[in-house]
């Protein structure tokens, strides 16, 4: 399936550099067809218009609900032909309008081993938690925070001395790596999903 990525951002957008080298780089057969955020300031607006491509801020409180702003998100991903939505440090959690709209066609990259520590500060859970490993993962999304079938994960170890911000950074160059490789994989429809169960092709 020709790839036409639809990117929700609301902040620095490291996750969306990795997917935007990956397709210069011609490793990622894909278009990235617009970029949306929530938020004014991000840096993933910025980083998509300083390689041309659309970006469209949709300020959540210019709507009298959350069900009306995610429709026009919902309206502007369609306009543009978007087939996948990635979260890509998106600080919202993903409403009906955008689940219907979007069924088995939304991923996030999530800077945990899911289903451990779901949710914020995941990095900081798994620091306070003591655990040896953490990592991250990528999923579908579904109505359950961070709770959709897993599609792959990568693992770092946790060391001693580790803080949130060193544990979290390690994770940051997983996350480039893990994200951009399942775009790949469903670039090339070796993603079958069968209820809770993800299959590699």
């Amino acid at each position: 399936m020709a790839l036409r990525i639809g990117v929700l951002a609301s902040g620095r957008g490291s996750n969306l550099q990795a997917i935007i080298d990956a397709v210069e780089r011609n490793e990622l057969s894909a278009v990235i067809a617009v970029i949306v955020s929530n938020n004014k300031g991000a840096q993933a607006l910025e980083r998509a218009r300083g390689h041309g491509i659309k970006a469209s801020f949709v300020n959540p409180k210019d709507f009298p609900s959350r069900e009306e702003y995610e429709r026009e998100v919902v309206g502007i991903l369609k306009e543009n032909g978007v087939n996948l939505v990635v979260l890509a440090g998106y600080m919202l959690i993903a409403g009906r309008p955008l689940l219907d709209a979007f069924k088995k066609r939304i991923i996030n990259i999530h800077p945990a081993l899911l289903p451990s520590f779901p949710g914020l500060h995941a990095q900081r859970q798994a620091i306070m938690y003591g655990v040896k490993f953490s990592g991250c993962t990528v999923h579908f999304v579904d109505e359950h925070l961070d709770g959709g079938p897993i599609i792959l994960q990568s693992v770092v170890p946790v060391l001693d001395g580790d803080d949130e911000e060193s544990l979290s950074q390690r994770i940051l160059v997983e996350e480039h790596k893990l994200l951009v490789s399942v775009l790949k994989l469903l670039s090339e429809d070796k993603v079958k999903v069968s209820g809770r169960i993800v299959r590699i092709l």
